[in-house]
Parts: C-alpha cells; sequence; structure tokens
C-alpha cells in the first residue's frame, strides 16, 4: 500500500505517556508534567497495533496496511476502521498531525494539499 501525496502523517503527542501492561496498552495524558489519572485510555489488539506504529510518523494508508495484513481483513474495513481510530485519537489530543511530512510529500507532486484526521 502506497502513500498518496499530501497524506497527513499522525504521530503520538508528546502531551502524554503510555505502557504496555498485562497486554494492554495504557496512555495517560500529561498536563503541565503531571498525568491525568482521570483520563487514562486502554488499548488491546488493533489498538494497540496503531499505537505502536505511531511511535514514528506514519500515514493513514500505512497504518491500514498494516492492521489489514495484521489481522486479514479487506482493505476498505482496515481504512475505515484505522481512520475512524485515529480520528477519534485525534480528537482525545492523543496524536497529532505532522504538517512537515504531509507538506513534503504534497510537495514533491508540485501541489499542496491539507487534510485533517477528520476530513475522511
Amino acid at each position: 500500500m502506497t502513500t498518496e501525496p499530501g497524506q497527513p502523517f499522525f504521530k503520538r503527542s508528546r502531551s502524554v505517556v503510555s505502557r504496555v501492561i498485562g497486554g494492554k496498552t495504557l496512555i495517560v495524558p500529561v498536563r503541565g508534567k503531571v498525568g491525568n489519572l482521570a483520563s487514562i485510555y486502554s488499548f488491546s489488539g488493533t489498538g494497540s497495533l496503531i499505537w505502536e506504529l505511531l511511535e514514528t510518523p506514519r500515514a493513514l494508508t500505512e497504518l491500514a496496511g498494516s492492521v489489514q495484513r495484521e489481522y486479514g481483513v479487506r482493505q476498505e474495513q482496515a481504512q475505515s476502521d484505522v481512520s475512524q481510530f485515529v480520528a477519534e485519537m485525534f480528537s482525545a489530543g492523543l496524536v497529532e498531525v505532522c504538517p512537515g511530512i504531509a507538506m513534503i510529500a504534497a510537495e514533491s507532486n508540485g501541489q499542496v494539499e491539507w487534510e485533517t484526521a477528520g476530513s475522511r
């Protein structure tokens, strides 16, 4: 699966800490150097895979390809599920867009496109 020019890349937010405990990924937002224990997020399975991949910037198509290969789902289903999950993480502040990477990809094709996680 290839990355389309101009497609946004996402990565983990710098405002969270995460740990894998008992096979689950736990994510805690950090505000003012203090963990917000009232807002702990827990992922397992597909969510943990996506979170692991987002250690480095990734495009939605790349994430969907990994989910498709790992779980043997159809491409359309993987793209839909990944887009929705990343949009929810984006809304919660767990991931952020890497505009510099998206801009480089768009400029290599001679055009500039900006998208947000919720636009898919």
